[in-house]
């Protein structure tokens, strides 16, 4: 169905039920479920939140810190969550690079467009850590950001939900859930699946994004068969 992926993984989801941190049953998930995926030839690239560290905004605001300083700590939360999903899929046999966007040289190669494009090509599915490396862009744009330099055929936002819906349906089960959204009619409805920023992007470069549960098992592995799971925007 697809030849390169992008999946972006929030940081939330790798906590799990605990309120911070990492939970090692849903680390060990996530990662046999990307290797399954891999293995069967797609070439992958991640993107991982850090949310279960450190929210920028939200964090700032309590701690009553700057806006900008808040995004840095939360890009090296991004650079912890990657390093440990990293060793996650090297002890299932996986090759792997670390690609980061500020200077840890000692962890991580720094980005570079091409030479991402070449890990891929060899088979290594490569991690992108701290975000755009600038202050107040969030993880999902630059998930989309990196998927449109490395011409990834789409993004796969794995979240703890179906989809997308019209409201909460936690909070209202009258809720319509949608199976196709345009980028047109999330910006005007101001539906918060992504920053605005992250969509206008798609838009922008026609990359298409599929909204999925990624807690429930196989669910990457039907996408990537080509079952319409979740919700498609384009």
């Amino acid at each position: 169905m697809y030849k390169r992926v992008l999946l972006k993984l929030s940081g939330e989801m790798l906590k799990g039920k605990q309120e911070f941190g990492i939970d090692p049953i849903v680390l060990k998930y996530l990662a046999n479920e990307i290797v399954e995926i891999h293995n069967s030839g797609i070439e992958l690239a991640l993107v991982v939140g850090g949310g279960n560290i450190f929210r920028g905004a939200k964090d700032a605001a309590k701690l009553g810190i700057k806006r900008a300083v808040a995004d840095y700590v939360g890009m090296l939360a991004t650079v912890i969550n990657t390093l440990i999903l990293q060793n996650a899929l090297e002890e299932l046999g996986e090759s792997t690079r670390l690609m980061s966007a500020i200077e840890v040289a000692e962890l991580a190669e720094p980005y570079i467009r091409r030479r991402a494009i070449r890990h891929l090509e060899k088979g290594r599915i490569v991690l992108f850590a701290s975000g755009t490396g600038n202050p107040y862009f969030t993880t999902d744009t630059a998930a989309v950001l990196r998927g449109i330099e490395i011409e990834a055929d789409i993004i796969l936002k794995g979240t703890k939900v179906d989809g997308v819906y019209s409201g909460d349906p936690e909070k209202d089960k009258n809720v319509e859930f949608y199976k196709k959204l345009s980028y047109s009619k999330i910006l005007k409805e101001n539906l918060r699946i992504m920053d605005l920023t992250a969509i206008t992007l798609c838009s922008e470069n026609k990359l298409p994004i599929r909204v999925f549960n990624i807690s429930k098992k196989n669910n990457l592995k039907k996408i990537i068969e080509g079952t319409k799971i979740g919700t498609l925007i384009s």
